[in-house]
């Protein structure tokens, strides 16, 4: 199968696209032939390795969701039948989806729905289930609160906009300029610009904040909450940030894999609750490309490489 490889860490330039053997299932597992495979910014930071993670099984390929065709199954895997539409994320600390076919346990996927693409299908995946997890499990936000919404344009705090304004919150989100059309379109209710002004002073007595950004903006982030307030970081390592407020909560929601979320993405999709990220679709062999985008965090929505 062609795939995209990497044989060592490091920067763009360990990227090759080549040929790999294909996957046998094992016990319990489908191979799913890709249609297409989102970009997101953890596979910058496995690319690079260091202390996010290092990998020692080379050659290796990244990538964590995708769309496909069920190609074959293993004994046991009777979720699906060969030729069945899926969908999904690959089990917590696995990759392997910038190529043209990947091995996973059949518990973990989910039938795509025709009225979905598989590039969108592909795109909403990892997203819906990272703001899923965080805003809903995490932060348990609820109607009639506020929260702030960190770097609103990306694909997971696009998908938390919507989410949040489904569950009746009042959403305030961060973006530059170019990109406030956009943010409002989703549902904020007011839109910060980060070049001009200081959300920390802009905003007071916020009930949560979802941080998508990490580094200054999540420990800044603190500043906005109301005393009992909760905020919850995905941009910020394995752990949440210490709090400097012993009143507020400072959380790292546990992003794990399950059908049943994957089935909370596509209810809140069948009813118009969130819709489809803006994307940007690139041919597998642009991969390369695509993560130069990624990697660079200034883009609007989400990145999906077009497998078949």
């Amino acid at each position: 199968m062609k795939a995209i490889i990497m044989d060592r860490h490091g920067g763009l330039e360990v990227l090759r696209y080549g040929d790999l053997p294909d996957p046998v299932p094992e016990p319990g597992q489908v191979v799913v032939d890709i249609h297409a495979a989102s970009v997101n910014g953890a596979d910058t930071k496995v690319r690079e390795g260091g202390a996010y993670t290092t990998v020692s099984n080379f050659p290796y390929v990244l990538g964590r969701d995708f769309s496909g065709v069920v190609a074959s199954c293993g004994v046991g895997a009777t979720d699906f039948a060969v030729g069945d539409a899926v969908f999904g994320v690959l089990a917590a600390g696995r990759d392997g989806t910038y190529a043209e076919r990947v091995a996973e346990k059949a518990a973990l996927l989910c039938r795509k729905p025709d009225r979905l693409s598989h590039v969108e299908a592909a795109a909403l995946a990892l997203i819906g289930l990272t703001a899923l997890v965080s805003v809903e499990d995490t932060i348990k936000l609820e109607r009639g609160e506020a929260i702030l919404i960190q770097g609103g344009a990306g694909g997971v705090a696009g998908y938390a906009i919507q989410l949040a304004k489904h569950i009746g919150a009042r959403v305030i989100t961060t973006a530059s300029a170019a990109n406030h059309a956009y943010v409002k379109s989703l549902g904020a209710d007011q839109v910060i610009d980060y070049n001009k002004e200081d959300f920390s002073t802009v905003v007071k007595d916020a009930d949560a904040v979802f941080d998508t950004v990490g580094g200054d903006v999540a420990l800044r982030s603190f500043a906005v909450l109301k005393s009992g307030g909760r905020a919850a970081f995905i941009a910020s390592g394995a752990k949440a940030p210490v709090s400097p407020r012993s009143d507020v909560r400072s959380l790292r929601p546990a992003v794990g894999r399950d059908r049943a979320h994957l089935e909370r993405i596509l209810e809140l999709h069948a009813t118009k609750a969130v819709r489809v990220p803006e994307l940007r679709v690139f041919p597998l062999r642009d991969a390369v490309e695509a993560q130069r985008i990624s990697e660079g965090r200034h883009f609007r929505g989400k990145l999906v490489l077009q497998v078949r």
